[in-house]
C-alpha cells in the first residue's frame, strides 16, 4: 500500500470540530466530515493519532481497495489484493461491510466474499477474540478497506477502574474542556462540584501535565503486519511531566465517588495536581487564586431518578455559583434545556446536539460571571 493514506478519526457525533481544532493543534491538516475528522499520513501518525488524541474515539487506517460491480468480481479481486501489507496470518481477522448506492448491495454475502478471500489467500483465522476488524465500504461499486487500528475505544485510557453511575466518557470531557477555552500551556483552575468518578479534573490535569491519553494502554495495530516495535516505543517515551500548580479540584456529595475520583487520580499519575473532597454543593466555597472554569455534568433525570428535584438543585447550584464564583466561567453538559434555565445563570447559546449513551446533551456556557 502507499506510505500516505487517509486516515479517518471518529468523533462522538457532534464533537468533529473540536476533535478537528485538537488534531490541528498537534500538527496534522484536517478535513472535517460527518462523524469525524480525516488526516493523511503514514503509519507513525497512525501510532501518533492513537496515543496522543484526547477527543477521537477511534482511528481507522484507508489501506486500499478496488472496484466491483458484483460479487464474482469481488470474489476475485479480493483474492488478488495485497492483505499480507497490511494484516497478519497468526492474527484473526473480522470483516464488517456496509454497502450504499452499489450494484454489490448484500453487505453480508460481500463479508463472506472478502473473509473467504483474506482466509484462504493470507490463511488468517477468522473472528474469534482478539480479533482485528477490516471495514468494507462499498460506495458507487469503489471497495474502500480500512483497519480498525484502536481496538477498544479510545476513551478507555487504561487507568480508570472506578466509574461513576452515569459516568462521562474521557473523550467527550476533553472536548468539553476544550471547547470552554481550557488551554493546557496556560491552565486555569478548573473544578467539578459533582465529580463522580472525576473525569472532568483528571482530563484536565493530564492535558496540563503534557500526559498522553493512550500512555497506559495497548492497541489493535500492535497487531498488523505494518506495526514497528522499537519506532512505536522511541514515540511513546514518555515527555517530561510539566510542572503543574494542583488547581484541578473535584468535590461531590457521595464519598464513595469521592474514594473513587481518588484512586483513578493515582492511577493515572495526577494525584499530586488534584484535589478531591466530600461535601454537597451548598457547601461548596470558591478556592483562593485567580478565576477558572466550573464545569459540571449533573443528572439529568432520563437515567437517574425523575427531573420533579431536580429543577430545585439546579436553582440551588446557579446560586452557588452566582453568589461566590465571580470572574468564573461556567459550563454544564446536560440534556434538558428546561433544566440549564433552571439555574438562572446567564447562558450563551448552547453548543451542538451530543450524542451521550442513548441521549442527546449539550454543553451551556457562560462569560466570566459578575
Amino acid at each position: 500500500m502507499d506510505s500516505i493514506f487517509d486516515i479517518f478519526l471518529v468523533a462522538t457525533p457532534g464533537l468533529e470540530e473540536p476533535l478537528a481544532a485538537e488534531v490541528r493543534a498537534l500538527g496534522w491538516e484536517p478535513a472535517l466530515q460527518p462523524g469525524g475528522v480525516t488526516i493523511r499520513g503514514g503509519w507513525p501518525d497512525v501510532w501518533a493519532a492513537n496515543l496522543r488524541l484526547r477527543g477521537a474515539t477511534r482511528v481507522l487506517a484507508r489501506f486500499g481497495g478496488f472496484r466491483a460491480m458484483h460479487l464474482a468480481q469481488l470474489d476475485k479481486r479480493a483474492r488478488k489484493f495485497p492483505w499480507a501489507e497490511v494484516l497478519r496470518a497468526d492474527v484473526p481477522v473480522k470483516v464488517e461491510t456496509v454497502s450504499r448506492a452499489s450494484k454489490i448491495y448484500h453487505a453480508g454475502a460481500a463479508t463472506q466474499r472478502i473473509e473467504r478471500a483474506i482466509a484462504e489467500t493470507l490463511g488468517a483465522p477468522l473472528g474469534g477474540e482478539g480479533a482485528v476488524v477490516v471495514k468494507a465500504r462499498i460506495e458507487d461499486d469503489l471497495v474502500t478497506f480500512s483497519v480498525d487500528t484502536t481496538g477498544e475505544s479510545l476513551h478507555k485510557r487504561g487507568h480508570k477502574e472506578a466509574v461513576a453511575k452515569a459516568p462521562m466518557r474521557e473523550t467527550m470531557a476533553a472536548m468539553f474542556l476544550r471547547q470552554m477555552g481550557f488551554d493546557p500551556a496556560q491552565p486555569v483552575p478548573v473544578l467539578d462540584p459533582m465529580c463522580g468518578s472525576g473525569t472532568f479534573v483528571i482530563e484536565a490535569a493530564e492535558m496540563a501535565a503534557g500526559l498522553a491519553p493512550g500512555r497506559s494502554r495497548s492497541f489493535a495495530f500492535q497487531q498488523l503486519a505494518t506495526f514497528d516495535p522499537d519506532a512505536w516505543e522511541a514515540l511513546r517515551a514518555p515527555a517530561p511531566v510539566r510542572e503543574v500548580t494542583p488547581i484541578f479540584l473535584g468535590s461531590d456529595r457521595d464519598a464513595g465517588a469521592v474514594r473513587m475520583s481518588r484512586a483513578n487520580a493515582e492511577r493515572a499519575g495526577v494525584a499530586a495536581f488534584t484535589s478531591f473532597e466530600t461535601h454537597p454543593i451548598a457547601d461548596l466555597q470558591r478556592p483562593d487564586g485567580a478565576p477558572g472554569i466550573v464545569i459540571v455534568n449533573p443528572p439529568y433525570g432520563a437515567r437517574i431518578g425523575n427531573k420533579g428535584p431536580l429543577f430545585g438543585l439546579h436553582g440551588a447550584m446557579g446560586e452557588v455559583f452566582r453568589s461566590r464564583f465571580s470572574g468564573w466561567r461556567v459550563g454544564m453538559v446536560t440534556s434538558e434545556a428546561g433544566l440549564a434555565k433552571a439555574t438562572g445563570l446567564p447562558w450563551q447559546a448552547p453548543g451542538p446536539i451530543v450524542a451521550h449513551g442513548g441521549l442527546k446533551v449539550r454543553l451551556w456556557q457562560t462569560g466570566a460571571l459578575p
